[in-house]
């Protein structure tokens, strides 16, 4: 293993630790705006906290994914459990997107599903991790 792999693996797992971050505060901070009702200040400051965080994932994911391609392609990482992460990889971002748009139809009047919905919602990030941290170690395919 050469030591730019490495570099590379380092700072693609500080990325994607730091978009987690916000897979799984996102969804905590639509379940607070739920709660909050009609105090609207509170309500504001958590949209306004749920934007800077939904923009902070976004370009924490995109680097994360630069750093993944250039272990792909230059470092020849690949199988079959690969293709199996990505697509787990692939419905996290697509819950992480929901999420942000939720957030933006706060903006737009629209309502948030309940404060219980938010929860359970908010819980099903942790089972892919699970799965995409096994799939990363096991290499079962």
């Amino acid at each position: 293993m050469s030591t730019s792999y490495l570099w590379v693996k380092t700072f693609h797992l500080v990325f994607v630790m730091a978009w987690m971050g916000g897979v799984f505060y996102l969804p905590r901070i639509l379940v607070n705006i739920a709660e909050a009702g009609d105090a609207g200040a509170v309500r504001e400051r958590l949209v306004l906290m749920g934007r800077r965080l939904y923009r902070f994932g976004h370009i924490m994911f995109g680097i994360a994914v630069v750093l993944g391609l250039a272990m792909w392609l230059h470092f020849g990482v690949s199988g079959g459990w690969l293709h199996a992460k990505l697509v787990l990889v692939i419905a996290m971002l697509a819950h992480y997107i929901v999420a942000g748009r939720w957030l933006k139809g706060i903006e737009k009047g629209r309502l948030l599903p309940s404060a219980r919905a938010l929860r359970w919602f908010n819980e099903l990030p942790v089972l892919l991790l699970i799965a995409i941290v096994w799939l990363v170690l096991a290499k079962p395919m």
